[in-house]
């Protein structure tokens, strides 16, 4: 921040929200790297199952599948045994973690698309070719979809929709707020699955076998509802950019803005080589969506579940959804392959091969935190900790009679403020995963659904956190247009989008799941019944 924008921020009136807000940001600033706070966490796992081992502390299993009367009792990893598990499963803890291998693969085929310049190619064709009435819904929307591969949407499309809107005439700050809030704050949302689907659904999926072994969450588990919430994102942020941002920020100055900024010769048009790319990279959808129906749709398709019997074409639990982070890789792959071999990004093998290796590249400290998360959640699985620690909540919610559907309510609000300290959504996930969806299933609610309801508070809050990760870059973005904007104006910009988000997110959740009674996804439950209930 700079000292004008410094001096700026103490002259102007502090109201009560923006004296909340500087305490948010002073305690997240407080917390450790997410590597070290799960180092931390699962070093305190340790101590505290010796501790509550010592203690002896048990509560009885309620679920149906053992003898009534069984207790689930502390284990300590604090003696001879415990050490040895320890030691012992390191690597497998590691390598056995379900998010690991699912992302790793999926972002294969992402890197292909990335590297061809597939995606950024997408998002100028969706913004450059709208009407003008219509580009700050082009912008919202394209932010969404974006997020596929999410670098992609920070990177080129914010600094492209600020372009955009200075063009046109309008405040560049609004474009840049508009991308920002579509990208970020709806990540969630989207038309197609990308990475961050089945990254959620393994550590949902290990959060669930602390209840149920054998309990599998797959990737399209709120699909459904994220694609309508991509439609519900696009209007509420672009009702919000029209209406309250951009007569918020008023008629631009560019007397505090970069020169080069003011130089719009940034905003490519679609060449003639990447439109004929685009092309072909329709006809690649046309072959793998081909693919699929030729292996789905025979009734001895290979990726068709024999014993699925009145459940269509494909089984939610059968091959085809097993098999769904194998198909975004190809998806990627192909599209990305043959748009790039049309505008010459992709002339062969080492070229495929370059765009996969930058893709995992970038995933160096995704891997380090994925060892100590695994560490984690391996030992509260095996010191009992999750269990007990859900089965008391669980009996809580109960004796205060708050098992219905308003449970969901404190649950996404939870998560909303927990993100505001603790920006990564696959570490704030892996964090609570372990507690609340044992938690809310033992009150009978399904995985798929307490997914979904976390999702929203993640994402409805990424828009007015400094700890996400791309904050930071939004920021320096924001002050090439005008050298004062600091912290605390980026915050106060985005704060509409993350309240209507929040507003309007819950209330689709509950029409969707409670009140129209839709699945969130392919085959997803809403109530969880467990085997043999």
């Amino acid at each position: 921040m700079t000292t004008s924008s410094a001096q700026n921020q103490a002259e102007a009136p502090r109201n009560w929200f923006t004296r909340f807000l500087d305490v948010v940001e002073w305690l997240g600033n407080l917390l450790p790297h997410p590597v070290t706070l799960f180092a931390i966490l699962a070093t305190a796992m340790v101590f505290l199952s010796g501790l509550f081992g010592w203690l002896g502390i048990a509560v009885e299993d309620p679920r149906p599948t053992v003898p009534e009367g069984t207790m689930i009792e502390a284990v300590s990893l604090l003696n001879a045994e415990g050490v040895r598990m320890i030691f012992g499963n390191l690597v497998s803890n590691f390598v056995n973690f379900a998010p690991l291998g699912v992302v790793l693969v999926a972002m294969l085929g992402v890197g292909v698309a990335e590297k061809s310049g597939l995606l950024s190619a997408m998002v100028r064709g969706i913004v450059l070719n709208a009407p003008k009435h219509l580009v700050t819904v082009a912008v919202v929307f394209a932010g969404v979809i974006s997020n596929t591969a999410s670098e992609m949407g920070y990177v080129v499309l914010v600094p492209l929709a600020g372009a955009i809107f200075l063009a046109l005439g309008r405040h560049p700050l609004a474009g840049m707020a508009a991308a920002f809030a579509g990208v970020s704050g709806g990540y969630s949302a989207n038309l197609l699955l990308g990475t961050i689907d089945p990254l959620l659904a393994g550590i949902t999926t290990e959060a669930a076998r602390l209840i149920d072994p054998d309990y599998e969450v797959f990737a399209t588990a709120n699909w459904y509802f994220m694609i309508v919430s991509t439609f519900m994102i696009t209007a509420v942020g672009s009702l919000v950019t029209i209406f309250i941002v951009e007569p918020k920020l008023g008629r631009y100055d560019d007397s505090r803005a970069d020169p080069s900024v003011l130089d719009d010769s940034q905003m490519e048009s679609l060449t003639g080589k990447e439109k004929k790319g685009l092309v072909m990279a329709g006809l690649a959808v046309l072959g793998v969506v081909g693919l699929i129906a030729l292996l789905v749709v025979p009734e001895n398709g290979v990726l068709r579940d024999p014993a699925a019997v009145g459940e269509g074409f494909i089984a939610s639990s059968g091959p085809f959804f097993r098999s769904i982070v194998a198909w975004i890789f190809v998806f990627f792959l192909a599209t990305g392959f043959a748009y790039g071999k049309v505008v010459g990004t992709m002339k062969n093998d080492r070229d495929v091969i370059d765009g996969m290796a930058s893709a995992i590249s970038t995933l160096g400290l995704y891997v380090v935190l994925v060892f100590f998360a695994a560490q984690f959640v391996a030992f509260f699985g095996w010191t009992n900790l999750g269990l007990i620690t859900a089965i008391t909540g669980a009996d809580f919610l109960q004796a205060i009679e708050l098992t219905g559907p308003l449970v969901f309510v404190f649950f996404i609000i939870m998560c909303a403020i927990v993100n505001l300290s603790l920006g990564s959504a696959s570490a704030q996930w892996a964090v609570t995963a372990p507690i609340f969806v044992p938690m809310l299933m033992l009150i009978g609610y399904a995985p798929e659904v307490i997914q979904g309801a976390y999702r929203i508070g993640d994402s409805s809050t990424n828009i007015i956190t400094p700890m996400m990760s791309y904050f930071g870059l939004i920021l320096a973005w924001a002050t090439r247009y005008d050298k004062n904007f600091g912290i605390g104006t980026l915050i106060a910009t985005m704060l509409p989008y993350s309240i209507f988000y929040f507003i309007c997110w819950i209330g689709l959740f509950y029409l969707w799941v409670f009140g129209l009674g839709l699945p969130m996804g392919p085959g997803a439950p809403t109530l969880y019944t467990p085997p043999g209930g």
